[in-house]
Order: C-alpha cells, then sequence, then structure tokens
C-alpha cells in the first residue's frame, strides 16, 4: 500500500491524471484513496471504503456525492449488469451495460479499468470514457478467461455503435 501512495504522489508531482482501482479492499488505503483523481471500484468495495471514511447519506448515491464533495474527485461505481454510477464533485452519471449473457465475469472489472484509463488518456470527456469502459467490460463477460475475454477497440467501437445506433 505505501507503493501505491507513493506512486498517487509522483504521478501528482509530475501532473499526470490517476485511476486507482481500489480491488481489492484494504482497510488500510482509505487515508490516501482522496489523492487519486479517479477512484474505481465495484459496489461491495465502494460500501465497505464508505464506511471506513464514514461517508455521509442514505443510499450509495448519496454517499458518492459525499466522497466527490470532500475530496474534489470523481468516484465510480461499477454495478455488474446495470452498469455504472459515477459521482463528480458537480454531477452524477449512470451508463448502462450493454445487455449480455454472461459466460464468465472473470476480468471484466480489469477490462473496464483499462479502458476507462485509455479513454481518458485519449481525451475523451468522461460520459464517453464511463460509456467505453462499460461496453468493454460488458464484452469481456462473452468469453472465458481474464487476458483472452478482452475485447479489441474496433468490438467495443461496433458494440456502443449498434446499443446507441
Amino acid at each position: 500500500l505505501q507503493t501505491v501512495e507513493a506512486a498517487l504522489d509522483a504521478a501528482r508531482t509530475a501532473g499526470a491524471i490517476t485511476v486507482l482501482n481500489t480491488a481489492p479492499f484494504h482497510g488500510d488505503a482509505a487515508g490516501f484513496l482522496g489523492k487519486a483523481d479517479y477512484l474505481v471500484a465495484n459496489e461491495t468495495e465502494f460500501d465497505l471504503y464508505g464506511e471506513a471514511l464514514s461517508l455521509n447519506g442514505r443510499d450509495r448515491p448519496a454517499r458518492m456525492r459525499d466522497y466527490a464533495a470532500r475530496t474534489g474527485r470523481t468516484i465510480v461505481v461499477t454495478l455488474g449488469p446495470d452498469g455504472v454510477l459515477a459521482a463528480t464533485p458537480d454531477d452524477l452519471l449512470m451508463v448502462p451495460a450493454l445487455k449480455i449473457t454472461p459466460l464468465d465475469t472473470v476480468g471484466a472489472g480489469d477490462t473496464f479499468c483499462g479502458y476507462f484509463a485509455a479513454g481518458l488518456a485519449a481525451g475523451l470527456p468522461l460520459d464517453q470514457a464511463l460509456a467505453r469502459a462499460a461496453a468493454a467490460g460488458s464484452l469481456a463477460c462473452l468469453k472465458a478467461g481474464a487476458q483472452p475475454a478482452i475485447p479489441l477497440a474496433r468490438d467495443v467501437d461496433a458494440a456502443l455503435e449498434k446499443s446507441t445506433g
């Protein structure tokens, strides 16, 4: 955990944008989560960190807003088949997942994080980076295994076009 915190500090010093995936949950990490520009957690992880950070709110979206307001950062919570919810200091965004019948969900979260970070690095606005990542995470559930299931960019583009077209 010290290495993760040091990497976040070094990235900030260098002016880099940071994306931190909270998996797996470590209660001791709660002290430095706010150093990441974008924090990505699944539902369980966020709820556990919400308790550790004493976030206010009667439901998850309210606690996410509290986190974003406290830190000035963006929190992204993946919701499996329900998509993804993101809170910024100014907004709450919901992006649906693709409607699929999953074969294997192993690697879906990692695929989401990779596509999300790549989208941000490419300059996509938050809503588009989230949509692309959610589509990629959905497609990753259609094949067995983690690495073999990571979809190609052209397949993500085609799935997004089909779902919005």
